[in-house]
């Protein structure tokens, strides 16, 4: 079943998002050529480096 890993990505998650904001995951993975789970992915590694930098 796919390729072996170290960290496997097991968990799904659905959002519902507004216009604005799935233009700019859509305008994110066009530049940074990756999928929108890997935006998310990084979305939330820079919002909790954020918090925890305080």
């Amino acid at each position: 079943m796919g390729r072996p890993t170290d960290n496997p990505k097991d968990i799904s998650l659905k959002v519902r998002l507004d216009k604005a904001s799935s233009e700019k995951l859509d305008e994110c993975i066009r530049i940074l050529e990756v999928s929108k789970a890997e935006v998310v992915r990084q979305g939330i590694h820079n919002v909790h480096d954020a918090l925890t930098q305080k």
